[in-house]
């Protein structure tokens, strides 16, 4: 009986995910489905960007050609080195919807991306201020899908959740991992519609705003330390009463995030302890949850098949099967390859890989390394 423990356990917990998945994919928000809005606020859309030239043209030119025509957009170049300015400037063309800023020196209690958003937001002149990435690629109609999307729901706070590009087996291994367990872990009609913060979540590639909501939290000077800073405004957003909201981007709102598997190793390690609170125990505690319910079967199959015991071997399979179809389910639902599901168990071990880069990063140097900083989170007071 004992030796049923782990297959009853991870029985459950697929289930549970199962569930999950399913309610969140018939009712997740996705942009461009709310209907057309006669609201026409003016929007202040705002890059910090920090040696991105290889992208930012790109990332103007498609954000000047917006069907919406009510907005601004602020870049702030965060010292950079590579002619991100010269490239944004080239690409504007001389449009004066485009202002560039430049960057003051990072203060020694803030998170670099954190303090390039603060600059933006008291240079925006927007009744909405919207903080994207540099490399978020906005279709022509996305921004009034956004705008659409932001005035039927009545939120406060909306974030997209980007379509994600993935090209190398690195990207497409570990980035749809995003989607996974958002769709997962994370009942989307509870964040939407139950108070509590612990059903919170937020993309920080494309982070909406209402200013009274945001200047009410206290924006980024109220999440100057953090590392994902992105979950920590939308926390504080429910916890001050107010209404955030997640959409998919459904391909209207795109992002390349990471080139290759070097880059998707730093990337996702630079979030995956703060992700897990700061605590490296919490981090080991839920990569073993998913060596459990991920690997373990597999482990199972093959000894049970080795015993000829065929009904612990159907068991395993099964238990295989079903994570393997929540895997495609939620590629299938934002726009990935469900049939990298088939590599599940792979995509499990890379993850643990990333976990142990962020593990050292943290022991090693007090806080992940990105762009050439290290970012060290301090311990300070937090709200609830």
């Amino acid at each position: 009986m004992a030796s049923l423990i782990l297959p009853v356990f991870i029985t459950g917990a697929l289930v549970v995910i199962a569930v999950i998945t399913v309610l969140n994919v018939f009712t997740m928000l996705r942009v461009g489905k709310a209907p057309t809005t006669s609201e026409a606020p003016f929007i202040s859309v705002l890059i910090p960007a920090r040696n991105e030239a290889d992208v930012v043209a790109k990332t103007i030119t498609n954000l000047l050609a917006q069907t919406y025509t009510n907005y601004e957009i602020v870049l702030l170049d965060d010292n950079s080195t590579d002619g991100t300015s010269q490239q944004a400037l080239q690409a504007a063309n001389g449009d004066a919807r485009l202002r560039i800023i430049s960057g003051k020196s990072l203060p020694g209690n803030w998170a670099g991306k954190n303090w390039a958003c603060h600059q933006l937001s008291e240079a925006a002149q927007g009744e909405w201020l919207i903080f994207t990435d540099a490399d978020v690629q906005w279709t022509e109609i996305a921004l009034q899908s956004v705008v659409n999307m932001m005035a039927n729901s009545r939120a406060d706070m909306l974030t997209v959740w980007s379509t994600q590009e993935t090209r190398t087996w690195g990207e497409r291994l570990v980035v749809p991992l995003m989607a996974f367990v958002i769709l997962g872990y994370l009942p989307h009609l509870a964040v939407h519609h139950i108070p509590w913060a612990v059903f919170a979540a937020a993309n920080g590639q494309c982070l909406v705003f209402r200013r009274k909501a945001y200047e009410k939290v206290g924006g980024h000077v109220a999440v100057r330390e953090e590392i994902v800073e992105d979950i920590r405004l939308a926390q504080i957003i429910k916890h001050s009463g107010l209404q955030l909201r997640m959409v998919d981007g459904a391909g209207l709102v795109n992002c390349h995030m990471y080139n290759g598997w070097r880059e998707v190793r730093d990337g996702y390690g630079k979030n995956i302890v703060a992700g897990y609170g700061d605590s490296i125990i919490g981090l080991l505690s839920g990569s073993l949850f998913h060596w459990i319910v991920f690997l373990y079967p597999w482990v199972w199959l093959v000894s049970s098949v080795i015993t000829a015991n065929w009904l612990n071997a159907a068991w395993a399979l099964a238990l295989i099967a079903i994570a393997m179809l929540i895997r495609a389910l939620t590629a299938a639902a934002t726009l990935q390859r469900p049939w990298d599901a088939l590599l599940m168990p792979v995509s499990v071990l890379m993850m643990t890989r990333i976990a142990a880069q962020g593990i050292y990063w943290q022991v090693r140097y007090g806080g992940p390394r990105w762009k050439d900083r290290t970012i060290i989170r301090r311990k300070t007071a937090r709200t609830p």
